[in-house]
Order: structure tokens, then C-alpha cells, then sequence
């Protein structure tokens, strides 16, 4: 069992820049791979990047590349979702999640054990 808590959201400028970051215990931090996703209202989950269990390997959604950061910390067992230039359509509850085994940087959620309850990113134009 791997427990995840997100923190780092709140209310900014379109344009503006935030850290999220996820804190997991439980099992082994380093053993899983590390996704973040957002899901706005009415819409569906989706991914917004991805990490490997090393850290060496990132994955991008297009609709956030250049923009974004993913990065982790295996001695804190933390990962982190650095976004710049935020956009008004970024506005969205952003949720961490971890797989175990090979990591590709899945965009499935159904692939992911592990969630987190979410931090609300409000971007205002």
C-alpha cells in the first residue's frame, strides 16, 4: 500500500508559476513509477506528465510540454509537478499516482494503484 498526498495548489495568475508536490509513504518510494494527471470539471482525467521509478526517464502530455517540470526525490519520497505559464485551462484538481513495475509514462489511469486525494489549481485570466 502506497499513500499519496498532494499539496502545492491554490489560486494564481494566467501566466503565473506553481510547485505541486506529492508525498508518498508506505512501500518503497523508489519502486514506482510516478504520474501526475488533472481532471477539470465535466471532463475526463487526463495525463500531464509522468516520471520514472530512477527519475531518469520524464514524460509530457503535448498539451503541457515546455511548460511543465516533473522531478522526484527518492530520499524524501517526494515527487513534484513544477508549472509555468499557467493558462486558465490549467484550472483543474491535479491528482498524483504511482505504478509498480516498467514505467512508460502511461496516460491510462487505469494503470496507476496508487491515488492521491487531489489538489485544486485555479488559474485566473
Amino acid at each position: 500500500q502506497v499513500q499519496l498526498v498532494e499539496s502545492g495548489g491554490g489560486l494564481v495568475q494566467a501566466g503565473g508559476s506553481l510547485r505541486l508536490s506529492c508525498a508518498a509513504s508506505g512501500r518503497t518510494f523508489s519502486n514506482y513509477g510516478m504520474g501526475w494527471f488533472r481532471q477539470a470539471p465535466g471532463k475526463e482525467r487526463e495525463f500531464v506528465a509522468g516520471i520514472s521509478a530512477s527519475g531518469a526517464n520524464t514524460y509530457y502530455a503535448d498539451s503541457v510540454k515546455g511548460r511543465v517540470a516533473i522531478s522526484r526525490d527518492n530520499g524524501k519520497n517526494t515527487v513534484y509537478l513544477r508549472m509555468n505559464r499557467l493558462k486558465p485551462e490549467d484550472t483543474a484538481v491535479y491528482y498524483c499516482a504511482a505504478t509498480i513495475g516498467y514505467y512508460t509514462g502511461s496516460s491510462r489511469p487505469g494503470l496507476y494503484s496508487y491515488w492521491g486525494q487531489g489538489t485544486q489549481v485555479t488559474v485566473s485570466s
